[in-house]
């Protein structure tokens, strides 16, 4: 055992059994099939267990890495010291009764696309932006993530937050500060539910418009291939795909790692790519942007772990 893995016998005995798991690869739980070991993996099945978890890492010193369904997400080849949480186990979903509009609570950890689907069944309009977006909910409202004019930040009424620390939060939309693929949750806090405040639509036209959106990825993204997503952030007054595009860097590659041919705005694992490559890759591309139009890409993806010793 690694880093903190001399601590899995003792955090073992205070979950359900096969709970945890010990030098387990990242590659495992990111879209993009990349990262090195974590010491300590969980992935809780409801709150007891989360806060059982938090509080054995207090009580240690242990640095808590949190993710959800692996998506936006590049792990380095050294992967994460510490206790990594999956937080795909706090998935529940209920509509909320009352006349006062059309809400639904859902755990942190549901699916995006899963909330949809939930809400468009119960013609429940405003989220089919998000029906085609990977990843789960908790991680889609931290980054504000958004498609085709729509973003979390239109649906978000509240949310309830637990910290590394154990306290818990209540915050609202405007606690939450959104901007563009932003808000004000920090490394430490984890959301473990979220309230959407939608609006009622027809069940069928709902439908259709969540179709039309998966019919424009599947003709635009490179779905067939493992990626995080968007690689940069869009910049003002730009779209990051069109400016790699234009700076001729469709297909550009870095060992396995390759700027898509589809869309210039992804980095794909064309083979085995490690995050040495991707980061290369996204050096070579934001030097190459800043050089040809005086602009600088910053990244969406959310970078976690250490380097390869």
């Amino acid at each position: 055992m690694t880093g903190y893995g001399d601590l899995a016998p003792e955090l073992a005995r205070l979950l359900p059994a096969g709970r945890l798991r010990v030098n387990e690869p990242m590659a495992r739980h990111t879209s993009f099939g990349i990262g090195g070991p974590a010491d300590l993996l969980v992935e809780p099945e409801n709150r007891g267990e989360l806060e059982v978890c938090l509080a054995f890492a207090a009580e240690h010193g242990m640095p808590v890495t949190v993710i959800g369904l692996g998506t936006n997400l590049l792990v380095r080849d050294g992967g994460c010291r510490g206790l990594v949480i999956k937080m795909t186990g706090l998935g529940e979903l209920s509509e909320l009764p009352g006349d006062d509009g059309r809400r639904i609570r859902a755990g942190g950890g549901a699916p995006l696309a899963e909330v949809a689907a939930f809400a468009a069944r119960r013609g429940m309009s405003g989220l089919e932006f998000a029906s085609g977006i990977p990843g789960s909910l908790g991680g889609a409202v931290v980054m504000n993530a958004g498609a085709y004019g729509g973003e979390m930040a239109d649906v978000v009424e509240e949310c309830a937050i637990l910290e590394a620390g154990g306290r818990r939060l209540r915050l609202t939309a405007s606690d939450l500060a959104f901007g563009y693929r932003r808000s004000s949750i920090g490394d430490r806090q984890l959301v473990v539910e979220a309230v959407l405040r939608l609006r009622t639509g027809s069940p069928a036209a709902i439908r259709e418009r969540m179709e039309e959106y998966r019919r424009r990825r599947q003709e635009r993204q490179p779905l067939d291939q493992r990626s995080a997503g968007s690689v940069f952030r869009r910049p003002e007054g730009h779209f990051a795909g069109a400016l790699i595009e234009e700076a001729g860097l469709r297909g550009l590659r870095v060992g396995d790692a390759q700027v898509s041919t589809r869309h210039a705005g992804f980095i794909v694992n064309v083979g085995a790519a490690t995050a040495r490559d991707v980061l290369a890759l996204m050096d070579r591309i934001r030097q190459t942007v800043r050089e040809l139009r005086g602009v600088e890409l910053e990244p969406e993806l959310r970078i976690v772990g250490v380097d390869a010793g």
